[in-house]
């Protein structure tokens, strides 16, 4: 059943792969409108032109999330387009582990500005929308890593952490609005998040735990679908998932 996401505008940020890209696809299947926002334009482009092909809805807008201007042009755009903007889905998100001993600082500084800032940026520009009509959804993707903390992780770890700490302060300043709020935190999915990794000992050591253990991106994305569909009188405000397999 997907009665609640049916004819739901929904943005999306980080949609040209991975986690976004299937959660669009199978929102899309569902009867939303989808609007997807990426750095990669024409990855975006392309699923867009596939969706609409299909029968579906769909628009993609070129988005850096580190970019202010650019996060509420991609919501004002949806709003432009199709009225409102229904759900904000903040899924864009980087993860290069490395110890903090090898001083990577220059991933350090983009993790907390796509991981933390580029969900505020999201916030940002969804909330006004959502504030005018006392309606709406705001999904914050933190991580497993937003719950545990291992060696090699920590400044991914507190970027998630982060996350989970301001969508449960936007969870209760919205009450007043009626906006729902639902933080989700993967375990270990199968998706191009593990490229990212600069050090490639690590890269090597994550892609073949991921190849072992993870799951497809499909099961985000039917978190997602779930979350979305609840009657409006339901808040879900987190889910932690893993696979069967993870024991961390």
């Amino acid at each position: 059943m997907s009665d609640n996401i049916a004819d739901k505008v929904i943005v999306i940020t980080g949609a040209s792969s991975g986690l976004g890209e299937a959660t669009a696809r199978h929102l899309a299947e569902c009867g939303a409108t989808v609007v997807i926002g990426a750095r990669r334009a024409d990855r975006i482009e392309a699923l867009a032109q596939e969706l609409n092909a299909a029968g579906y809805r769909a628009l993609a807008v070129a988005t850096d999330v580190t970019v202010a201007h650019q996060v509420k042009s991609l919501v004002d755009t949806a709003v432009r387009a199709f009225g409102r903007v229904d759900v904000m889905l903040n899924n864009a998100g980087l993860m290069p582990l490395a110890p903090l001993e090898r001083l990577r600082v220059d991933e350090w500084d983009r993790m907390i500005d796509v991981n933390i800032k580029g969900v505020l940026d999201g916030i940002a520009a969804a909330l006004p929308h959502m504030k005018a009509k006392k309606s709406g959804h705001i999904i914050n993707v933190s991580s497993v890593y937003g719950h545990v903390v291992d060696p090699g992780a920590a400044v991914y770890c507190a970027t998630k952490f982060a996350v989970r700490a301001l969508s449960e302060g936007l969870r209760k300043e919205v009450k007043p609005y009626n906006i729902r709020t639902t933080i989700i935190s993967p375990g270990v999915v199968k998706t191009e998040l593990h490229d990212h990794i600069g050090e490639q000992d690590i890269q090597d050591q994550t892609k073949a735990f991921v190849a072992e253990v993870g799951v497809p991106a499909a099961t985000f994305a039917r978190t997602v679908a779930f979350a979305v569909n609840e009657p409006d009188d339901v808040d879900i405000n987190e889910i932690l998932f893993r696979p069967t397999a993870q024991s961390v």
